[in-house]
This record gives C-alpha cells, structure tokens and sequence, in this order.
C-alpha cells in the first residue's frame, strides 16, 4: 500500500511537471507574438501606438507567469524529493514491520514442532518396552525395544534414529540398526544429550541440545532430545538410563525457511534464516551459509533495523506451551531499493 501511494504521489509530481513545462512552451509564444506586435506598431507609428500598449502588457503578463512557473517549478523539485524520501520510510517501514512477523512467525512454526518433540521424548521414555529392557537387558527384550523403537520411526518419520543407553552410557538398542549398525554398544556417556538426559528432576522434564552435525548420522544436521528412563515409567522412578531422540532438521527447517509468504520478487532478493542463540545460520533459504555466524543487531523480542545496504528484520522464539524455546530467532534480511 505504501509503495503505490508513493507511485501515485509521484506519477501526480510528474504530471504536473509536464503540463507546466507545456505552459512555459505557451508563454514563450506569448513573448515572441507580443514582440512581433510591438515591431508592427513601432512601423505604424502614431496609428500602432494603442496596439503598442497591449502589446507591452502581453509581455508584463508573459513575464509573470514564467516567473510562476519558475517557482512552481522549484516547488515540485523540493516537494519531489521530500515525497520520495517520505515515500521510500513509508515503504521500508511497512516492509521492515511484515518481514519481522514473518520472521517471527517463521521461528514460532518450528517452536510448535519442537514442542511436538518434546512431548515425544517424555512419552516414550515411559514405553514398557523401553523400560523393561534397561531393568533387564535380556536378548529377547533388547530385540523386542528395538522392534518398538522400529515401528515408532516408521510413523514418526521426521526422526533419524532413537537410541535408549543405560545408566553408564552403553547404548543397548537402537531403532535403525539396518541404517546405522554400529550404535549398539557404543559409549556415549560424554555426549551432551546423554548428560543432560541423566540429569532431568522427573518424567515431565526433558533436555534438548543445540542443532549440530552429528558423525554418527553421516553429518546430517540432528536436533537431539533426550529424557530419564525412570523405572516403572514413574515420573518419579528411579534413573534407569537415558533416552535420545534425533530430530532430522535439515529438510524439516528447510521446508520452513522455503515456504515464508514472500512474493516472487521478494523471495528472489531477500534471505530467510533461523538463527540460533549464538546467532549461527541454523537454516537458510541459502543454504550454502548454513553453519556461519549472521552478525545480528537485535533491540528486544521483534523488529528491524538498515545496515549500509540492506534491512533486517527479525523476531525471538515466543516458545509454545511448555516448549520455553532456546533463543533462536527468525530473520529475513534484504537488499535495500528492492
């Protein structure tokens, strides 16, 4: 809306331009009949001298309205400018305003994803197939948890693999073992995801990790949450092991990124990132920048603001429900004059 009242504001300065332009041609005509006509009275003599008067008032007349249009011409000119200086705030403004909901709207969809994660891990650390083979790890219960985990990942598809370890950090069954074959066995008990899950205060707690390429799922990006395993599939059991759960990010954040309401044009010029809260590229309509810190400026929860050659706006994870969210930011950043 902003950018067609500025084209209308314009066009309208424009217009006026050429009808006084148009006026300026009539004046001038003006002048040279009026000169032409005080010539032929001057050869007239006594009987021109009447003709000679109007002929001088013409060019009084004349002389008047181009030094009107001299002046309305300097007006517009002032006025033009200041219209396109106006114009172009206006415009930044309302772009920088929906860049930022968008941006913020971006993040707050994968906050309503990960909370879904979440609620996942909580649930099925209480799986009495998960369970029953860490308070006995018997080879019968091991394939049986890994046939559940199995049938899991084949309904929640957006996970690469789920792991359950025991209390030392021995995975002892994982759902993909035809994919990943040597997880089972492996000791993760230095693994952020694994300390964090140990240390969980009850079922309703749950520890997430940082968006990282994990080696272990061929340098995917994994989003990984993890819980206590507590025995009975009490909230308060005892610590049995640790449940992790790998969220594939990559396609899931990339479908995000790529479907933000930006028209054609827009999409062409301008990027769509998630940040982390260090500000490192977590996804990105570019994909090649995935990985690199974004030098982000950000004044409070939502906004924008310019840099030198383009305009940045922005929004803070809100969290959804009890997912508080880890700081991540949406961010739509485009070239200036676009």
């Amino acid at each position: 809306m902003a950018e067609n009242i500025l084209n209308i504001a314009l066009q309208l300065t424009d217009t006026t331009r050429r009808k006084i332009s148009e006026l300026d041609e009539i004046m001038l005509r003006t002048q040279i009949l009026a000169m032409n006509a005080r010539l032929e009275a001057a050869r007239a003599g006594d009987a021109g001298k009447s003709f000679a008067i109007v002929a001088k008032e013409m060019s009084v007349v004349s002389g008047e309205v181009n030094a009107l249009s001299a002046s309305l011409h300097k007006t517009i000119a002032d006025n033009a400018t200041r219209i396109s200086e106006v114009g172009t705030e206006m415009t930044l403004a309302f772009r920088g305003s929906r860049f930022a909901d968008l941006a913020r709207n971006a993040v707050e969809i994968m906050d309503r994803n990960l909370y879904e994660r979440s609620c996942d891990v909580r649930w099925w650390a209480t799986d009495s197939a998960v369970v029953d083979v860490l308070e006995q790890p018997t080879e019968e219960r091991v394939r049986y948890a890994t046939s559940r985990l199995a049938t899991i990942l084949r309904s929640y598809t957006v996970y690469l693999d789920l792991w359950i370890a025991d209390r030392n950090g021995r995975v002892i069954a994982n759902g993909r073992p035809d994919r990943y074959p040597g997880v089972v066995g492996m000791n993760v008990s230095s693994s952020e995801w694994f300390r964090k899950g140990l240390a969980t205060q009850d079922g309703d707690d749950f520890a997430v990790c940082d968006v990282e390429k994990a080696k272990a799922f061929d340098n995917a990006q994994v989003a990984t949450y993890s819980t206590a395993i507590r025995a009975g599939g009490e909230t308060r059991g005892q610590t049995l092991g640790v449940l992790g759960i790998f969220f594939d990010w990559g396609p899931q954040a990339q479908t995000i990124v790529d479907t933000v309401s930006l028209s054609e044009e827009e999409r062409r010029e301008a990027r769509v990132m998630l940040l982390d809260a260090k500000h490192r590229i977590i996804a990105s309509s570019r994909p090649e920048a995935i990985g690199t810190h974004y030098p982000l400026k950000a004044e409070g929860p939502w906004g924008y603001y310019q840099t030198r050659d383009s305009q940045v706006a922005y929004g803070l994870t809100p969290g959804y429900e009890t997912y508080r969210g880890l700081g991540w930011y949406g961010c739509i950043e485009s070239p200036l004059g676009t």
